[in-house]
C-alpha cells in the first residue's frame, strides 16, 4: 500500500479545478470518480482533460502512462451514491460556503466515517465547513492552484478539529501528486489568497481613482516585479466573481477595513463582467 493508504479518490464538482485535481490523480495513478450535477459539466470535463492529458502528451511531459491510459482512469457520474467506494473526497464546488456545507453534509451521511474529506476552498475556513460534519478530524483544507496540471502548488490547511493522522496523509498524497506544499493555519484566505487577493483589490481601486490606466497598472506590476500577469488579467483568469467572494470572506472572516472589497471590482461583478470566462471582464476576451 502507498504512503498515504488512498486507493480510490472521489472527486466533487467538475468545474476548471474539479476536473484539473481528477487529472492529477489519474496521472498518478489513481483511479477517480468525478461527480457533478449537470452531465454536460461532465462531458465538458472529460473534453478538457482530454486536451490537456494530449497537450502535455505532445510536450513529452507524462511519464510512462498514456494520455489513454489516464484518461480510462476517470469515471464520471451525476449521483453522489457513485462516491462508496472511495477512501478520499476532494469536493472542488464553487466558492459558496452554504452550498459546499450542504455537499459535505449530504456525503457525510452517505460515506462509512472512515473515509476522509477534503475540500478545494480558497477562502473559507476549514473549521466551520468540518463542523457541518460528523467527522471534523477527518476533514481538511486542500486548496490547488488554477491551472491545476500545470501550478506546483497546494495550500494544505487543517482546520481546528482536523486529525494529525488526516494532515499527514494529506501530505503523503500531494507527494505522490508531484506537488508542492505550503502549510497554513485556518484563517480567512490561509496564505496566498490574504496576500493576493488584497493586491488585486488594491489594483481595482488604483484604477477606480484614475491613478493608471488598466494596461499601465498591469504593465507596472508585470514588468516591475516581474509577475507573469499583471493583477487585473490575473483577476480576469480567476474570475471577477470569485475575486469579490474571497475579498468578501477575508473581510467578514477579519473585520478590518482594509479588506473591504473595492466598489469598481462590486460594479464590475453586478454588470456580469466576470472575466474570461464571460468574454468580459477588466478587459475584452474574442
Amino acid at each position: 500500500m502507498t504512503m498515504h493508504g488512498f486507493n480510490q479518490i472521489g472527486v466533487l464538482g467538475a468545474g476548471q479545478m474539479g476536473s484539473g485535481i481528477a487529472q492529477v490523480c489519474a496521472t498518478a495513478g489513481l483511479p477517480v470518480i468525478l461527480v457533478d450535477v449537470s452531465a454536460s459539466t461532465l462531458e465538458k470535463a472529460q473534453s478538457t482533460i482530454g486536451k490537456s492529458l494530449e497537450k502535455l502528451a505532445s510536450k513529452n511531459l507524462l511519464g510512462r502512462d498514456s494520455a489513454a491510459q489516464i484518461a480510462g482512469r476517470i469515471r464520471t457520474s451525476t449521483e453522489i451514491s457513485a462516491f462508496e467506494p472511495v477512501d478520499l473526497v476532494i469536493e472542488a464546488v464553487s466558492e459558496n460556503e452554504s452550498l459546499k456545507a450542504k455537499l459535505l453534509c449530504e456525503i457525510d451521511l452517505l460515506l462509512p466515517p472512515t473515509v476522509l474529506f477534503a475540500t478545494n476552498t480558497s477562502s473559507i475556513p476549514i473549521t466551520r465547513l468540518a463542523a457541518a460534519t460528523e467527522r471534523p478530524d477527518r476533514v481538511i483544507g486542500m486548496h490547488f492552484m488554477n491551472p491545476v496540471p500545470l501550478m506546483k502548488l497546494v495550500e494544505v490547511i487543517p482546520g481546528m478539529a482536523t486529525a494529525e493522522a488526516t494532515t499527514q496523509r494529506i501530505l503523503a498524497l500531494c507527494a505522490a501528486l508531484g506537488k508542492e506544499v505550503s502549510r497554513s493555519q485556518d484563517y480567512p484566505g490561509f496564505v496566498v489568497n490574504r496576500i493576493l487577493m488584497p493586491m488585486i483589490n488594491e489594483a481595482f481601486n488604483a484604477l477606480m481613482e484614475g491613478v493608471a490606466s488598466a494596461v499601465d497598472i498591469d504593465k507596472g506590476m508585470k514588468l516591475g516585479t516581474n509577475q507573469p500577469m499583471g493583477p487585473l488579467q490575473l483577476a480576469d483568469f480567476i474570475g471577477l466573481d470569485t475575486c469579490l467572494a474571497i475579498m468578501e470572506v477575508i473581510h467578514a472572516g477579519l473585520g478590518d477595513p482594509r479588506y473591504r472589497p473595492s466598489p469598481l471590482l462590486k460594479k464590475y461583478v453586478e454588470a456580469g463582467y466576470f472575466g474570461r470566462k464571460a468574454r468580459r471582464g477588466v478587459f475584452q476576451y474574442d
